[in-house]
């Protein structure tokens, strides 16, 4: 693992010198750190009725409809890690959750060191 690689989730590391992602687990580049982590992800698009079986009659059960709830892993192109899920309305925007300042992030590690 490069030194200008910072730790910003379990699974995610941004490399500060080349601004890119890359996998925890197996190093992958996942794409421009300024952007989205998640284009460089692989996108499964889950049924809930396959990620909570209903254990009763459908009808009676707290299982999440798909007409009203979308499952949504973001898998690791290199290892097969899962290193997102996202429950979302069926027709809405996937969601960007992380926005890295990366010129604060390069400034902090000139003045204090590694930030890791």
């Amino acid at each position: 693992m490069s030194t200008t690689r910072e730790r910003i989730t379990e699974y995610l590391e941004i490399d500060l010198d080349a601004e890119r992602w890359h996998c925890r687990v197996c190093g992958q580049d996942l794409g421009d750190a300024r952007g989205d982590y998640k284009r460089g992800l692989l996108l499964h698009d889950r049924d809930p009725r396959e990620v909570y079986e209903a254990k009763i009659d459908a009808e009676y059960s707290y299982a999440p409809d798909p007409a009203w709830c979308r499952i949504v892993e973001y898998c690791c192109p290199g290892c097969g890690t899962q290193v997102e899920a996202e429950y979302l309305p069926p027709g809405h925007p996937l969601h960007r959750d992380i926005e890295i300042d990366l010129d604060w992030l390069k400034a902090r590690r000139e003045r204090e060191g590694s930030v890791a």
